[in-house]
């Protein structure tokens, strides 16, 4: 059985910095691509963050330079570190996982970026 279990998700100032970790189960992390997903309220899922598992990353342009996406193989954890964060930024975030086998997907914790 895959699971993705996220934790981090937190009430933050705008500004500030937040990491988000996904621990891996049933699966290898370092061998699928690994992603952060976001999803406001009203409006669509859209790739935040990847991590491929050659250690290609692509980042949305609206988080460029401020969110970093990481691993630790030996672990099996993913992380988001979000860095500068906006009231924009203010969604649940998704642990994706994708191999050969599936697509996968966390529980998605909330972030809120606000005074």
């Amino acid at each position: 059985q895959v699971q993705l279990l996220e934790s981090g998700g937190d009430l933050v100032q705008p500004g500030g910095s937040l990491r988000l970790s996904c621990a891996a189960s049933g699966i290898a992390s370092s061998l699928a691509a690994m992603s952060w997903y976001r999803q406001a309220p009203g409006k669509e899922r859209e790739l935040v963050a990847q991590s491929g598992p050659i250690g290609n990353l692509n980042y949305a342009d609206s988080v460029k330079g401020r969110f970093t996406i990481s691993r630790d193989n030996a672990k099996n954890m993913v992380f988001l570190q979000m860095n500068s964060l906006k009231p924009e930024d203010t969604a649940v975030y998704y642990c994706n996982a994708l191999n050969n086998s599936g697509n996968y997907w966390g529980q998605g914790p909330q972030v809120t970026v606000s005074s």
